[in-house]
């Protein structure tokens, strides 16, 4: 059999996939030892502690050995594949054995062909100096249906009786088939419940599947215990990460939840944060967002009360630009921004993110509203970049879809400013000397009180209100 020299084998380093970003934990490998990859093929997904990326591979080549298993943190520089690039053959036998897998691993998956249509996500090639820290893996994950039979017999003296699967789950796709369809998070969440995605039934369009359909296979194989006090399970049953029982959820704190509670916790504790609110009748501003949905310019556009209330306040900001800046600790320096990149807070399957738009106060309104859609499902699909959530300088976080009135927001860390936007609903108010059932709504503005103090951030947060209340001031007031 042929064998390899060294001199054609090369190491794939980890890239730094963000600015500052110093590791990386491996989620999913693409491909596995023995397989042929072309310049440009996604080999593996990490999760940073900002976002899910893809990375591919930058030449052609056989793969050799993946160095770490899925699950493990890994510094940037490190190895994590070799590949040989001298067109040897497929890797010997003995060391496909040898080369590092879960114990538990799902059957492998076919590698993603370089014309797949899935465009990488890449940012750089940052060196760090450290030595490589290993997070310890977790078991071998057991399957919650083993799980569950364990614990009922445990306290019942007999193995339940399984429950009547439904009759979707006749078309579940069984093992061994194509690569099931399913977005980066809902995997993830598969992997942490023990969920074999091969017999999951899709609901999603073109038979992608949905975190409820992960959830529905859980709560399918898991039997429901109705006794009101439930005796804890035996120590020798060890339920997985983030595993459902009868009376608690334990989930790993990692990644971008992770980095959003540090980075809270932070900003909160750093940052003197002091919060203004303010009701406004933003009747007007909605008869402005129903006429602006039939106005041809936005045709195609999501035109809706948030695409408003983000020009009020960049108009706002350009009336007051002091508050658009940041605070520079190690020189001492309030540094003034001429640009503003909004952050708008979005809730995604992992977690809370802020990606912002660039060069935000440049955008006429129908760039801003493509900007604003954008942003929107790029965060939900799970594929917003690193880079989209770096250099914020003023937030945006909508607490109204949730159905509430207000809240005092936490800055994001290195911002000025974030603005709270309360649900919109009709409330009486006086209205040209009368009560009148009008569209009501409550903003809330916090900021940082080392760069804003008390007249410069009411004047902010008076000028939002002022032009929701009469809009006609996005013209007037440019």
């Amino acid at each position: 059999m042929t064998t390899m020299t060294e001199a054609s084998v090369r190491e794939f380093k980890m890239p730094d996939v963000g600015e500052g970003l110093t590791e990386a934990e491996i989620l999913k490998w693409y491909v596995q030892p023995g397989d042929t990859v072309t310049d440009g093929q996604v080999v593996c997904e990490v999760e940073t502690a900002k976002a899910a990326v893809e990375l591919p591979i930058p030449y052609d080549g056989v793969v050799r050995d993946l160095h770490f298993p899925e699950g493990t943190t890994v510094d940037v520089g490190t190895a994590i594949i070799s590949v040989d690039v001298g067109g040897g053959s497929a890797v010997p036998a003995a060391e496909q054995h040898a080369a590092v897998r879960p114990a538990a691993a799902a059957p492998a998956e076919e590698p993603k062909a370089a014309g797949s249509g899935r465009q990488p996500v890449l940012v750089g090639y940052g060196v760090a100096t450290s030595s490589t820290r290993r997070r310890p893996r977790k078991g071998p994950e057991v399957p919650v249906q083993q799980v569950s039979t364990a614990i009922q017999t445990e306290l019942n003296g007999h193995a339940p009786v399984a429950p009547a699967a439904p009759e979707a789950a006749a078309t579940a796709a069984p093992a061994g088939t194509e690569r099931p369809l399913a977005k980066p998070p809902v995997r993830k969440l598969a992997k942490d419940l023990g969920v074999d995605l091969t017999t999951v039934v899709p609901t999603g369009p073109d038979g992608i599947i949905t975190r409820e359909d992960v959830h529905a296979a859980v709560a399918a194989a898991v039997p429901v215990v109705t006794e009101p006090q439930v005796a804890p399970a035996p120590a020798a049953v060890q339920a997985p990460a983030s595993y459902d029982t009868a009376r608690e959820t334990r989930i790993p704190v990692k990644g971008v939840r992770k980095a959003t509670a540090a980075a809270m916790v932070g900003s909160a504790f750093t940052a003197p944060h002091v919060t203004e609110f303010v009701t406004v009748d933003v009747t007007r501003t909605m008869k402005l967002v129903e006429e602006l949905k039939a106005d041809k310019e936005f045709t195609g556009l999501r035109v809706n009360p948030l695409l408003l209330i983000a020009k009020a306040l960049l108009v706002a900001i350009r009336r007051n630009p002091d508050v658009n800046a940041s605070w520079d600790e190690a020189a001492q320096e309030i540094v003034v921004k001429h640009y503003v990149n909004l952050g708008i807070a979005a809730a995604t399957p992992r977690g809370l993110i802020v990606p912002n738009i660039k060069d935000a106060q440049a955008k006429t309104l129908p760039q801003l509203a493509e900007s604003l859609g954008e942003l929107v499902s790029t965060a939900r699909d799970g594929k917003t970049s690193p880079a989209a959530m770096q250099g914020g300088t003023v937030t945006i976080t909508n607490v109204g879809v949730f159905g509430v009135d207000t809240g005092t927001p936490i800055l994001n860390p290195g911002e000025s400013a974030i603005l709270a936007v309360g649900a919109i609903k009709p409330q009486p108010w006086v209205h040209k000397g009368k009560v009148k059932p009008r569209q009501v709504t409550t903003l809330a503005l916090s900021f940082d009180h080392r760069l804003v103090d008390g007249e410069l951030g009411s004047k902010v947060l008076a000028d939002v209100a002022a032009i929701l209340e009469q809009p006609k001031r996005l013209i007037t007031w440019a």
